[in-house]
């Protein structure tokens, strides 16, 4: 039997199968490369300008970019983790673009990277032209974008340079060795970098150590038959870990009570300024308010209700003296994001708060701390402003909130509103008496009662538990003998101005989401 002849190592060949692996190792190259680059600058991010994060400069561009339509898909899409989608997202196209820098830093020397030095280089002008920038935020985009180029490079130049000649094992190996070593290095960087932020998260030990004073004007006792204690029914009060969060900041502003300030100016008899041992000696109010996300869709989540302790907005514009044109203020937050409200909302008798305690306890970090504005009836992109450091009392022909100018509308009132939370959409119950029951919403109006009908029946008057204030959503039920079958269930909420929830229905932009809410059960036997 004659013996196959034995190929030598360094015989061609197949074209195809020489390309695929050699398109392999390069895009792997590219991404150890931006692994490396991304990690050393979220390491740098961290100890030196947390604000210029790249991850959170490109998000927080691709948040300010965004137009209204995209906004909302990524809220109805993901809810309150539309962020870590985002982040996810721009992980994903990063991760694209690396490999094909790769492969073309393979075909084109200095071409892939380049590439790496424009993405660099994106990110360093997005980071400067971010509200407040601090002194080193070129410096994170600088790192990310040279390590990565450099690198890629190096590894590139590791691969052999015959073309058509199969590599070397010992060749493979060590350049496996080398990406995989950078990209291991990168995920080094990245775990230190985040350890070193969670390190200097001395701003959550000032917020916990914090003793916020008490109220002068103390919130009324929630009424005991204001909560229904139904099992699926939301409480009436939404504890502050499941109090929904919507907002443009993609990484946390970090504000200092000791260096925070809020500014007041604009059409005003005096600039106003005040601080934060300032704010903590003026006279403060507690009330229970309901807030609400604009895009928040028909019988969605995105709402809760919490006890707030501040100062009362109107005291303070009243100190400015707001002049009789003005109609509007502009607030500004700690990382650029501006909201306009009617001056009417601000200055009337609610409970308009500059905000620095929830539900007990001083703000959290990602629901505003050290103060933000809650302000009873407007949905919050044109109210609920956190990490607030400026008011410009101005006119809405003069100025436009965040939103305004992506399509949505410039006074945003929250719409009356309904929802059914038992029994749960698409679920099956068993026949036999059991409860409907939801909550019904029309901040500063207040709600008269919610109706129900079930398979478009007669509407039928659902029981309404006491309410804790107009200015607070309310819990309401309706027994219901469930039949074997398929059935469709409707509510609707009556205001106490005698406004009817309306049938039509809207989608979120511009001004809230419209209708009533539907659910379909099915019943089955006992």
């Amino acid at each position: 039997m004659q013996t196959p002849p034995q190929t030598p190592p360094n015989a061609l060949v197949a074209p195809s199968d020489r390309g695929s692996a050699e398109r392999v190792r390069v895009a792997a190259a590219g991404l150890a490369a931006a692994t490396l680059g991304v990690g050393a600058a979220e390491l740098v991010a961290a100890l030196i300008a947390p604000e210029a994060s790249p991850f959170a400069v490109i998000g927080g561009g691709l948040i300010d970019l965004a137009p209204a339509w995209a906004k909302d898909t990524a809220i109805a899409l993901f809810g309150t983790a539309d962020k870590v989608a985002l982040l996810v997202g721009i992980g994903v196209v990063l991760a694209a673009v690396a490999a094909l820098a790769g492969v073309v830093e393979r075909r084109i020397s200095g071409l892939g990277a380049t590439m790496f030095g424009v993405l660099g280089a994106v990110a360093v002008l997005v980071a400067l032209t971010r509200a407040n920038p601090g002194p080193y935020a070129w410096v994170p985009g600088i790192v990310a974008g040279g390590v990565s180029a450099f690198v890629l490079r190096l590894l590139i130049r590791r691969l052999r340079p015959i073309v058509g000649v199969a590599p070397d094992p010992d060749d493979r190996r060590r350049f496996l060795l080398w990406t995989g070593g950078v990209a291991a290095a990168g995920v080094v960087s990245l775990l230190i970098g985040n350890a070193a932020r969670g390190a200097s998260r001395s701003l959550e030990a000032v917020r916990k150590a914090l003793t916020l004073p008490k109220p002068t004007t103390a919130a009324a006792a929630v009424p005991s038959g204001a909560e229904l204690d139904l099992p699926g029914l939301a409480p009436v009060v939404t504890p502050t870990e499941q109090f929904y969060r919507i907002d443009t900041a993609l990484v946390v502003p970090r504000v200092d009570p000791a260096d925070w300030s809020l500014r007041i100016h604009g059409m005003v008899d005096r600039e106003v300024v005040v601080i934060w041992d300032e704010l903590l000696s003026l006279p403060m109010t507690e009330s229970y308010v309901t807030l609400s996300c604009v895009s928040n869709e028909v019988g969605g989540s995105l709402i809760g209700n919490a006890r707030w302790l501040g100062y009362p907005l109107r005291e303070l514009l009243a100190r400015a003296g707001v002049q009789s044109d003005a109609d509007m203020v502009l607030s500004t937050s700690a990382d650029g994001f501006t909201a306009s409200s009617p001056i009417e909302a601000l200055t009337d008798d609610r409970d308009a708060l500059l905000a620095i305690g929830m539900n007990g306890a001083p703000l959290t970090l990602e629901h505003g701390f050290p103060a933000r504005m809650v302000v009873p009836g407007l949905y919050g992109y044109v109210s609920a402003t956190k990490w607030v450091t400026e008011l410009e009392v101005t006119r809405f022909d003069r100025a436009m909130g965040y939103w305004t100018p992506r399509g949505w509308s410039d006074h945003g009132p929250i719409k009356l509103q309904s929802r059914i939370d038992v029994p749960r959409d698409g679920r099956t119950v068993v026949a036999g008496e059991t409860m409907i029951a939801g909550m019904g919403w029309f901040p500063h109006t207040g709600v008269a009662g919610v109706e129900v009908r079930v398979d478009g029946g007669s509407w039928q008057a659902a029981d309404l538990a006491t309410g804790i204030s107009d200015d607070t959503w309310v819990q309401w039920s309706m027994p219901w003998s469930a039949q074997v079958g398929e059935h469709s269930i409707e509510c609707r909420a009556i205001g106490a101005d005698g406004d009817t929830q309306t049938e039509q229905r809207a989608a979120p932009a511009p001004d809230g989401a419209q209708g009533w809410h539907r659910i379909d059960v099915t019943v089955g036997p006992a």
